[in-house]
Parts: structure tokens; C-alpha cells; sequence
């Protein structure tokens, strides 16, 4: 049996690979620097040019350019008009901003338990939650693919309930032939580095919901308006004259990441389909390591995959999920962790949350991992990664 790299053994690979990374290219420097050598740093032109870009991609009436995707979700909170006493269901199997954006605006978070297969949120289990303080459900796209939408989506108009989509690992997904930005009542991006496309950071929210689309702008941007329509007094000042109506927040974007994700999105389809290839070829080969159990697809769903997790069956094996993932790093390969279960953090803590509320999700939790996934991967990079898999799995399986 061949020595893992960890106890003194060759490496597969003398230089590691992360979980995920950025492409940047000429042409996306250069729309940066035109950018930096024009008249707007921000509050420009491309912006709004990005905005529309968007909202015509997705599908959808309405886009707002934020700062990340945290800004995005408490935006779209704000927008739906969800506060204290409401309370709003998510997932535990995410980054923290999908249910912290409830706590921004003073409502309660309550966890739905996830489907033990796919790990997206459960509809029957969001469904058992419900009650008559329900607001808002935060259906989060966990790697890249959605959750049952249809069945969210009835239950939400059952109890007239809000559905804010979680498409901050999503962007350039599908369900049933829709693009994610134009199925929920409002969807939320982001645009960090190891996502879809990027601009550094950044997020933005769309909805086809007139009123919606209304306060998300206004809540992006201090509540301030120059729309005549909206305001209580007509600018009879001048042409500088405006309100602010709400109480917002300073979460715009500047033009030169506007320009950058303008140029990331004409190359939106080539980070697709190579993401796929890496996907089928993971599909195909790791499929046949029995201590491995691969992540279900959800019907419907035509996936722009951010992240592509392992769940490892500790039962077959002769380790825990850490010395899995230290012997993977030594030969090279830095796996990652998504998610700790939201409701395990001591803040969460605090709140009066215990452990035990999602027994799917934790179960999950405790042994999966993310390998890497990213366009730049070439099929070197992709059979390194199989080939450490195999390696670490090997020598440690009874």
C-alpha cells in the first residue's frame, strides 16, 4: 500500500489545489482600467449598465447592484417588510449570512431540517415549521443546485408567504427551464471570488414584483429618491432635489466592479460548461469508490455547480473526516468545509438554540467535504484530485 504523503509518502502534487478559485483575464483588467482612467469611480454608468445586463440574463423586471451578498439578503428582508415578531425559515446547512439577515431586522429564525440526499431545505420540513408568524422562507441554493421549488412555491402561496431565493452559489442555474433571479418573489447573488462570475465582491437582487423592485433600490441607496412619483414634495428646488423616504443603507456598488462582472458575464457560458466537465468526470469515476456517497441532484434543476462535495461513510473507514482532510492537504489537494450548521455557532448559542434541531443536517454536516471545482482546473488538476481521493481512501478503508 502506497505511504500517504502525510506520514513521509510522495505527494501526488508538489503544489496544492484550493476548493476554488477566480478567472481573471486581459480582457477583464482592461474593462477595470477603462474604468479607472474614465470620469466614475462610482454612482456611474456601469452600474446601471450591470443592472440591466443582469435583470435581462435572469429574466427578470428588476435588479439592484449591492455591495456582497450579506447586503443583498438584508435588502431583501427590508424590502418584504419582514421585522420583529415575524419569524423567517431556512436552512442550517449554509453561511450564516441566509439566516443572520433575519436577525438584521429584529424577526426570528427558525431552521428547517434538509433533505438527507440532495442537502437542499426540505419543503415538507419548512412545511411543519410554518406558523401564523411565518413571513419570509430563505430557500438557500446549496451548491449551486435550487431546492423543489415547485413545492416551495405552493406552500408559500398556501400561507401567503414570502419566498426570498438564496442564489448567492446559483447565479447562471435553472429550474425547469427559469433561470434562478426570475422564479422567486425576490433573489439575492453574490459575486465573491469563488462563485459563478466575480467582481471581488458584490451582490445584487432581483424580483419582478413592482413594489419589491422599488424598495430594494431604495433600500440599497440610504432610502434616498429622485423619482418624482415617490416623493411627498415636487422638486421644485431644482434638478438636485431628493427625498429620502426610507431608512437605507450605503451598500452600492462601484463602477469599476460593475465593469468587471460585465466582463465576467460574457464569458458565462465557457465557466459553465467547463464546471460541467468537472462535474461528469467526478460523477463517472468517483461513483465507484463505495466510501464515497455523491450529492443527489434535485429534479428540475440545471445546476451551475459552485461546489461539488464528498460525503465520506465513516462506517467503511479507518478515520474521521479531519484525518481525511489532513492526508488529502499533504498530497496537495486543500479540500473545504461547507457548512457548520448555523445554529451551532455560540452566538446562536446565545439565542437559545441548541444542537439536535436538524438531525439531517448535522448528520450530513459531520462528514462531507468540498473538493475543488473551478474553471481553471485543467484535467491534470481534476485527475490529481481523483487520484488523492483514491489514494487517502485506500489506504485508510477496513
Amino acid at each position: 500500500m502506497e505511504k500517504l504523503a502525510i506520514f513521509g509518502g510522495t505527494p501526488i502534487r508538489t503544489s496544492k489545489i484550493g476548493y476554488g478559485r477566480q478567472w481573471i483575464d486581459d480582457e477583464d483588467i482592461k474593462a477595470v482600467s477603462d474604468v479607472l482612467n474614465g470620469d466614475y469611480l462610482t454612482c456611474g454608468p456601469k452600474v446601471t449598465e450591470c443592472e440591466q445586463a443582469i435583470a435581462k440574463y435572469v429574466g427578470a423586471k428588476y435588479c439592484t447592484m449591492c455591495a456582497n451578498g450579506t447586503a443583498a439578503l438584508h435588502i431583501a428582508m427590508l424590502a418584504a417588510g419582514v421585522g420583529a415578531g415575524d419569524e423567517v425559515i431556512t436552512t442550517p446547512l449554509t453561511f450564516a449570512a441566509s439566516a443572520n439577515c433575519a436577525l438584521y431586522v429584529g424577526a426570528k429564525v427558525v431552521f428547517a431540517d434538509i433533505d438527507k440526499d440532495t442537502y437542499e431545505v426540505d419543503p415538507d420540513d419548512i412545511e411543519r415549521k410554518i406558523t401564523n408568524k411565518t413571513k419570509a422562507i430563505v430557500s438557500v441554493d446549496f451548491t449551486g443546485q435550487t431546492a423543489n421549488l415547485d413545492k416551495i412555491i405552493e406552500i408559500c402561496k398556501k400561507h401567503n408567504i414570502i419566498l426570498i431565493e438564496d442564489g448567492a452559489q446559483s447565479f447562471g442555474s435553472s429550474y425547469e427551464g427559469k433561470k434562478v433571479g426570475s422564479i422567486a418573489d425576490i433573489t439575492t447573488f453574490s459575486f465573491h471570488p469563488v462563485k459563478s462570475i466575480t467582481c471581488g465582491e458584490g451582490g445584487a437582487v432581483t424580483t419582478n414584483n413592482d413594489e419589491f423592485g422599488k424598495r430594494i433600490a431604495l433600500f440599497a441607496r440610504h432610502g434616498i429618491t429622485h423619482d418624482e412619483k415617490l416623493m411627498k414634495e415636487a422638486p421644485h428646488e431644482g434638478p438636485w432635489y431628493y427625498e429620502q423616504i426610507e431608512l437605507g443603507y450605503n451598500y452600492r456598488l462601484t463602477d469599476f466592479q460593475a465593469a468587471l462582472l460585465l466582463s465576467q458575464l460574457k464569458k458565462i457560458d465557457r465557466f459553465k460548461n467547463r464546471r460541467d466537465e468537472i462535474v461528469k468526470i467526478y460523477d463517472e469515476e468517483l461513483s465507484k469508490i463505495p466510501e464515497i456517497k455523491l450529492q443527489k441532484y434535485t429534479e428540475g434543476s440545471d445546476t451551475f455547480r459552485h461546489l461539488y462535495i464528498i460525503q465520506l461513510d465513516l462506517n467503511k473507514l479507518k478515520c474521521t473526516r479531519r484525518q481525511a482532510y489532513d492526508a488529502l492537504s499533504a498530497e496537495g489537494i486543500q479540500c473545504q468545509i461547507h457548512y457548520v450548521p448555523v445554529y451551532w455557532f455560540p452566538y446562536y448559542e446565545k439565542l437559545g438554540y441548541k444542537k439536535g434541531l436538524c438531525p439531517n443536517a448535522e448528520n450530513v454536516y459531520d462528514s462531507i467535504m468540498s473538493i475543488p471545482i473551478f474553471p481553471l482546473m485543467n484535467d491534470k488538476d481534476v485527475n490529481d484530485v481523483i487520484m488523492s481521493l483514491k489514494k487517502v481512501i485506500n489506504y485508510y478503508k477496513k
